[in-house]
């Protein structure tokens, strides 16, 4: 008979980090749990990594195939580049008395002698193997065996009792191919999982897990991305921002630009959120890119995810201002991502920038643009709080976080595709603005939280040497608007001498 484990001992791990994560922990040994998802969510990869875990500390792991071919098992596993060694692999085939006409009884019904051969030989080979972690792929088939919920229930419930007395710790696997609203094994199973698959209308499938069930445990509720990949699952559980903060100083970072720190009271202050908002080319980006080089210049990391440009015109539209970015990657100062929003999901996203905080201990992070991570999210309400959560976090570690959003239009009146500025810290301004048969640009700063801050619009300059800003629009009335009118001497402008 299979050894009991002793009390005390520590949960049964999943294989999966993030999965045991939402599961604070892993499975309670000696208890019957249900893994569920449609066909292609990952289940079989789920169970390998699960009695791979087991293997791997010496714990004895069988897995019993009711619906797939030993071969193919292993040609799933070798795929992830795995061996299985120390796995137990069981095939259930039906005895060929059950397959042969010929043989079969007339009086009773094949899979009332089906169901019983089927159990007899999950025992047999669970006596055999003494088995601490099983895995039965999967309910589907004993349900059809059953045809009747009470004989299916009554055939799970003698399942568990029955590894109750090995005292295995057990996952079922149900593909949910035959009646979904059947929910016996829920009442039964000591904790229920759910894999889901997501086809959006453009893009990579988006996978899903959500623990729906776990007797006396506490667990993450809510629904945490995942994605298979070579290697197995890898789950990306969901932000609280709540359970992460830390000590730091909240001393105001300065961009090295006199005029920009100026505008905006001596810069922006450590752990908080920088919003930069203006049309198409206005210069989001390189504001952005400056309080990255002062970063680095102070002996910080720097972290730059990009959605909406190919890195390799950003590198060669950034060196004409003499700002080698490639060179920065390289020295392992800035970390630079490009960011597939058709083929990310907003869990993946939200744990790279993690790995950049927590491992590479990145404390100034750009993301450029929300419009590109707005692609990535079917709705906006999620997007916002997405957004909330990774700020917060991202505070309260006191990472100083730039974000850029384009706004729709080029003068006058414009719209953001989504209002994200009441989350924001502080929002900078970026404008359009014609005077004297010229498109000029100017900046301002609409608000901060924390100290003071200018109530003037600055115009600035983009040229060879980078970004310049210049003094006061005091003179002009009505710059936001696009056309301003000039109420001054001089032009006022940039430039121009007599200013």
């Amino acid at each position: 008979m299979t050894k009991r484990a002793p009390a005390g001992q520590a949960d049964a791990s999943m294989g999966v980090p993030g999965l045991d994560n939402i599961l604070c922990g892993g499975l309670a040994r000696q208890r019957i749990y249900l893994l569920e998802g449609s066909p292609g969510t990952g289940k079989t990869t789920a169970a390998t990594s699960f009695l791979r875990a087991g293997a791997k500390l010496g714990e004895k792991a069988l897995y019993i195939t009711l619906s797939e071919t030993e071969e193919e098992l292993r040609d799933t596993a070798r795929s992830h580049g795995w061996d299985l060694e120390g796995i137990e692999v069981f095939e259930l085939v039906p005895p060929e008395s059950l397959l042969d006409e010929q043989q079969q009884q007339s009086l009773l019904y094949s899979s009332d002698l089906e169901l019983g051969e089927t159990t007899r030989m999950i025992f047999e080979a669970v006596e055999r193997a003494e088995p601490q972690r099983v895995v039965i792929d999967s309910l589907s088939e004993i349900r059809l065996l059953a045809q009747s919920s009470l004989r299916y229930r009554r055939q799970v419930l003698a399942l568990k009792h029955y590894f109750a007395k090995r005292g295995a710790t057990v996952l079922l696997l149900d593909d949910l191919t035959t009646d979904s609203l059947d929910k016996t094994v829920h009442s039964v199973a000591h904790g229920v999982m759910r894999l889901e698959e997501l086809a959006p209308e453009y893009g990579a499938e988006r996978r899903r897990v959500r623990v729906l069930k776990y007797r006396g445990r506490k667990f993450r509720g809510g629904y945490h991305d995942f994605t298979i990949r070579t290697g197995g699952l890898e789950v990306y559980p969901r932000l609280v921002s709540a359970e992460h903060k830390t000590s730091f100083d909240r001393s105001p970072l300065a961009s090295g630009i006199d005029g920009l720190d100026a505008i905006l009271g001596g810069g922006v202050d450590r752990g908080s959120s920088c919003l930069i908002l203006g049309p198409a080319g206005t210069g989001k980006s390189l504001v952005a890119l400056y309080f990255i080089l002062s970063a680095i210049k102070r002996g910080e990391k720097a972290a730059l995810f990009v959605f909406d440009e190919e890195l390799g015109l950003l590198y060669d539209r950034t060196k004409a201002f003499g700002i080698d970015l490639e060179a920065l990657h390289d020295e392992g100062s800035l970390l630079i991502h490009q960011v597939d929003a058709a083929e990310l999901s907003p869990g993946e996203f939200t744990s790279r920038v993690r790995h950049c905080v927590d491992d590479q201990a990145v404390r100034t992070v750009v993301i450029d643009s929300l419009n590109g991570y707005q692609a990535a999210m079917p709705e906006e309400k999620f997007l916002i709080l997405h957004i909330h959560e990774l700020l917060q976090y991202l505070n309260r570690q006191g990472a100083t976080t730039f974000l850029t959003v384009a706004q729709h239009g080029l003068v006058g009146d414009m719209k953001a595709p989504v209002d994200v500025t009441y989350l924001a810290d502080t929002v900078l301004l970026l404008r359009y603005f014609e005077a004297l048969g010229e498109v000029r640009r100017a900046m301002s700063v609409i608000k901060k939280r924390s100290g003071r801050h200018e109530n003037t619009i600055r115009e600035f300059d983009i040229g060879d040497q980078g970004l310049t800003v210049g003094r006061p629009l005091n003179d002009f009335h009505g710059v936001l608007r696009g056309v301003p009118n000039f109420v001054g001497k001089g032009s006022g402008l940039m430039g121009d001498a007599s200013a």
